[in-house]
């Protein structure tokens, strides 16, 4: 078996879109309301933490008034290895300074001194365009940003101890959102995230590289992963990057999987009667990618999924997005969002023991 459908073959058994549970549901079951777009961690103590953040329905191509939106950012634990998990922190929207309008994505990482690092992204109401696009910043929105929040527990976590960590000023990458921490195999450590441009036409993937254990970073790159030219033309957004174990046919090899999210539209498509019905995935109802990447080499990332999705909802729109996973001593957990029968996108999970990696890896 090649190297892609070993690759392929291991991912659809880690996301298991049919056995997946619902692990953290949504305000509402209903369309526009999720849960995710976080990550998980695991203390020294073997406890689990989820962050991500509840969103209520709104639409932004109006401005947020039709909605609360990203309302709140919350934390959740378990100390049952993911048989349940309880809300142990929040932040809403109103704690964080000036006028946040959404909370979007956030990522949880732990530093080399055992601290907390909370990254957030938020659409903020003071960040404008620059002179010659103002025009085209909708009345009642504003542009994304990314901030940390940095604390020795959960519970200090709080507002007041952010700081900012990357903004865009180039019309091309002007909003960034939805970080995710990366540890490379490498020793590097990076900060990924998604880019927008000024007329929200697509999504894209950036990155800033750490220098040293304080929150410096290099100056970020904002495009590294080109768009795909079938089914992810308009979204190729990365959720997650994730160090391959070195089992079986990869006991010699550094291979990482790069999950991400694709659509073909930034809206709904008005499709010909005739045509052949499938999920194009468009904003807010992304369908899942993979691709992987050599020896640490994040320039040179290689597609697997080509001629369409590889992870899709088997309810609802067939969303499923904003993959993260978690390798501890006894597997590997995966959490995504996943649309259901009813549209609304709660926070799902699936585990893989290390009897079944090794298997799938043989």
């Amino acid at each position: 078996m090649s190297l892609t459908s070993k690759l392929e073959k291991f991912a659809l058994a880690l996301i298991d879109e049919s056995n997946a549970k619902v692990i953290i549901p949504c305000n509402e079951d209903a369309a526009g309301y999720w849960f995710g777009g976080g990550n998980m961690i695991e203390t020294s103590d073997g406890n689990l933490y989820i962050s991500g953040r509840f969103r209520n329905y709104g639409d932004s191509r109006t401005g947020l008034d039709l909605g609360d939106r990203g309302l709140e950012l919350a934390i959740f634990e378990s100390t049952d290895k993911g048989k349940s998990f309880h809300k142990v922190h929040s932040i809403m929207k109103s704690d964080l300074p000036g006028n946040v309008l959404s909370i979007e994505g956030t990522s949880m990482n732990i530093n080399a001194d055992g601290e907390i690092e909370l990254y957030i992204s938020s659409e903020k109401q003071e960040y404008s365009y620059p002179e010659h696009l103002k025009s085209y910043l909708k009345a009642g929105t504003g542009v994304w940003t990314i901030d940390v929040i940095k604390a020795k527990t959960f519970k200090e976590l709080t507002a007041d101890k952010i700081q900012e960590v990357v903004a865009g000023s180039d019309s091309q990458f002007i909003h960034v959102k939805d970080p995710f921490y990366y540890k490379s195999h490498t020793g590097d450590e990076y900060l990924m995230f998604c880019t927008h441009p000024f007329n929200w036409s697509s999504s894209n993937t950036g990155y800033i590289k750490r220098k040293g254990k304080d929150l410096a970073f290099e100056e970020p790159v904002f495009y590294f992963f080109p768009k795909g030219h079938t089914w992810d033309v308009a979204m190729t957004r990365g959720t997650y990057v994730f160090d391959m174990p070195k089992v079986g046919m990869l006991k010699d090899q550094d291979i990482s999987l790069f999950f991400y999210d694709g659509g073909e539209c930034v809206r709904n498509l008005d499709e010909h009667q005739n045509a052949v019905k499938r999920p194009r995935g468009y904003s807010c109802e992304e369908l899942g990618g993979l691709a992987y990447i050599q020896n640490g080499d994040l320039h040179s990332v290689k597609r697997i999924s080509i001629d369409g999705p590889l992870f899709l909802s088997p309810h609802g729109t067939a969303c499923s997005r904003y993959v993260t996973t978690l390798q501890t001593k006894d597997g590997i957990y995966a959490i995504w969002q996943q649309s259901q029968a009813s549209c609304a996108q709660p926070l799902v999970m699936n585990f893989l023991t290390n009897k079944q990696i090794e298997a799938l890896l043989s």
